[in-house]
């Protein structure tokens, strides 16, 4: 069975929210064979990323930047999966109060770096979530998961 860790730094009730509707997506009964592991970016190390097969990341903008817990996440794993993960496929949202543009471009250096592959483009979302935008977190939950079936 394929792995898809969600890997999530969650602030807020908006960001909640998206999590929510994110496993939603990939927890959904049209894909089967995914095993979905959700933990906090603080908490995840390089022994739960090397058992995965797909990622899923959520971060909140910080000041124009993804979160401290996220880039921590990242300088964890870095050098133990540089290579055993390359060509990874991963998915990324974002939310912020203004602006995600500079999260969403350093998550997608960081993961450029790794040699992992997107999914499709990140999902960001300002302000209070709408149903449009969980619709998006959904989706892309889903399309996550369902790349890793196969």
């Amino acid at each position: 069975m394929a792995r898809l860790l969600i890997i999530h730094h969650t602030t807020s009730p908006a960001l909640q929210e998206i999590l929510e509707a994110v496993v939603a997506g990939a927890a959904t009964d049209d894909v089967e064979g995914v095993e979905v592991v959700i933990r906090p970016a603080l908490t995840t190390g390089a022994a739960e990323a090397l058992a995965a097969d797909g990622y899923l990341l959520g971060t909140p903008a910080n000041i124009g930047y993804m979160s401290g817990a996220l880039k921590h996440f990242f300088d964890t794993i870095y050098y133990p999966c540089l290579t055993a993960t390359a060509r990874a496929p991963y998915g990324l949202y974002v939310h912020g109060n203004s602006d995600t543009t500079g999260a969403i471009r350093a998550v997608e250096s960081i993961a450029a770096g790794l040699s992992w592959r997107r999914v499709r483009p990140a999902v960001s979302v300002t302000g209070p979530p709408t149903a449009a935008d969980l619709e998006r977190c959904w989706e892309l939950g889903a399309v996550t998961a369902a790349e890793l079936a196969g």
